[in-house]
């Protein structure tokens, strides 16, 4: 899976810094081409000399060459790399990441990367624990950055607990997953995804909606099409690109995607429901602008159609996902919703959780199916959307 690959490997002033010439061994017999990048402080702890050896390649560590004045382009480098591997990183050199400080080479090229970025943390158990720490790794995260958590045991201070940078096994498993492009394990199935915020006409003007950006379910369609599935999105009031592969249906009012999804849900070997469907549109649209009066005004609703139910009663073999987000009664909400609406799975996520509101580029969720639930931590929405087409998948082969 590896052989080929362009892995950077960034090394920085930590006692784990011993275990980066077995990492990059490891890597190097995976046929990885390797470069490393090393802070001034990491020749501390393990010489150039060794990881040149172990890499095949000078190690780089200033902004230019001393003797000939040479520059190591951080831009080359981020163009050349299909990963960038930080291991071990310490808690100062997350920090700067997050903030963007740019004070030496490893920084300016994490900065220039267009690649994957993975980080392997290594740091006292106090330090990792610290809120400042978890905010940052939070803000990486939420960029898109791999983390791949430390282990626990004991520490080079003395203490035992988290803050052990992972093995150089796992951290290889990690790279290997995160670069690994899925198997086109989906080719021939077709998937309807909805996704965004409706719109319901009040006049002209006005309209009723939610803070939907529609950025879960833009991701679970990438991911479809990724695995090699043909996508249709029907999209409500987002700002975002189109995923590559997916096409994509505007549908702004809940009307329109009931349509648009009763209309393809024959052609289709599964849906996910991801979009924030109004579930009230007034009962009567004005023709032109409301004009202010001198009183109140009151607007009469009436229910939209479930787009989610109706597929449900015409599901036959077909697999249908939706989607939970709830203020309250979580659990006892979401499996209402599933079992109500005939759906395979429901993934839950809570406005109570801090990092899985609406706009942001993180989730936490829980998935649950009539076998139980299953809760994940805080990650990426990317992160979240492999995670459910992993879950699409395991129903479809069942």
């Amino acid at each position: 899976m590896l052989k080929g690959k362009h892995i950077i490997l960034g090394i920085t002033g930590s006692i784990a810094a011993y275990k980066a010439a077995m990492l990059c061994r490891l890597l190097k017999c995976a046929g990885c081409e390797v470069r490393v990048v090393m802070t001034p402080m990491a020749k501390q702890f393990i010489t150039p000399l060794t990881m040149a050896t172990l890499s095949r390649n000078p190690i780089l560590v200033d902004f230019f060459d001393p003797e000939n004045g040479a520059w190591n382009s951080h831009v080359s480098l981020g163009e050349w790399a299909d990963c960038y591997l930080i291991a071990p990183a310490t808690a100062n050199t997350l920090a700067k990441m997050a903030t963007g400080v740019a004070d030496n080479l490893l920084l300016t090229t994490y900065l220039s990367a267009r690649c994957p970025v993975a980080i392997a943390p290594a740091m006292d158990l106090d330090m990792y624990a610290h809120t400042t720490t978890q905010h940052n790794l939070a803000a990486l995260r939420s960029t898109g950055v791999a983390v791949i958590e430390p282990g626990e045991g004991e520490l080079a201070s003395g203490l035992t607990g988290k803050g052990r940078m992972a093995e150089p096994e796992q951290i290889v498993a990690e790279v290997e997953r995160l670069l690994g492009e899925k198997k086109k394990s989906l080719s021939g199935r077709r998937f309807l995804v909805t996704a965004g915020a409706t719109m319901e006409p009040i006049d002209p003007v006005r309209y009723i909606t939610n803070h939907s950006s529609g950025k879960m379910g833009y991701a679970i369609a990438g991911e479809l099409a990724r695995r090699g599935a043909e996508v249709t999105l029907l999209s409500g009031r987002t700002a975002l690109p189109t995923p590559e592969g997916v096409e994509k249906v505007e549908t702004l009012s809940a009307a329109d995607m009931y349509a648009a999804a009763t209309e393809r849900w024959s052609e289709s070997d599964g849906a996910v429901m991801c979009a924030a469907v109004a579930d009230y549109t007034p009962a009567r649209t004005a023709a032109t602008k409301i004009k202010k009066g001198d009183g109140d005004m009151s607007i009469l609703l009436r229910r939209t159609e479930d787009i989610a139910a109706t597929l449900g009663r015409d599901k036959g073999g077909r697999l249908l996902a939706g989607f939970a987000l709830e203020t309250d009664n979580e659990l006892a909400n979401a499996e209402a919703k599933l079992a109500k609406k005939n759906l395979d799975f429901i993934v839950l996520n809570s406005m109570r959780d801090s990092g899985a509101c609406f706009r942001g580029d993180t989730n936490k969720v829980s998935i649950i199916d009539r076998d139980g639930r299953t809760d994940h931590p805080l990650m990426t929405k990317r992160e979240v959307a492999a995670l459910i087409v992993d879950r699409i998948e395991s129903c479809l082969n069942r």
